[in-house]
């Protein structure tokens, strides 16, 4: 296989995403909402925006893993980035389903700030591996 982490980044969120999607399912289930938040609902709403928002970063994330991966950078650099957007997407998702107090829990803060990290990473990555390449 000539993107094996890429392959192996997206069956790990392949299978994180369909975790959450169960969940979500199950509190859909739960409070009998077929669409919507069920009236405002907690468990519901954190099921569906762990898993919505898994859903909304991994796709740009695992494009430009494949990308720079079939630029042949740096194999264990690239390998510890896909790592670390992984790392944060767990901590982000664990983080949405403790409760909330004053602030965000820290699971969360770590996930989200891993995950706006590892984007940049990824995106200047790309953009200077391109701009390497063709100018």
């Amino acid at each position: 296989m000539s993107y094996p982490i890429t392959a192996i980044a997206a069956a790990i969120c392949g299978l994180f995403l369909l975790i959450l999607a169960i969940d979500t399912v199950r509190q859909r289930l739960r409070t009998h909402t077929a669409f919507g938040e069920g009236d405002g609902d907690v468990r519901l709403i954190q099921a569906m925006r762990a898993h919505g928002n898994l859903a909304e970063h991994a796709p740009i994330a695992l494009i430009l893993i494949g990308l720079l991966e079939g630029a042949k950078v740096h194999h264990l650099a690239l390998t510890a980035v896909a790592a670390f957007f992984l790392f944060a997407r767990l901590m982000h998702a664990w983080g949405l389903y403790l409760p909330i107090k004053d602030k965000p829990p820290v699971p969360r803060q770590i996930g989200v700030i891993g995950t706006w990290l590892s984007l940049a990473i990824l995106s200047i990555w790309m953009l200077v591996t391109v701009a390497r390449l063709n100018f």
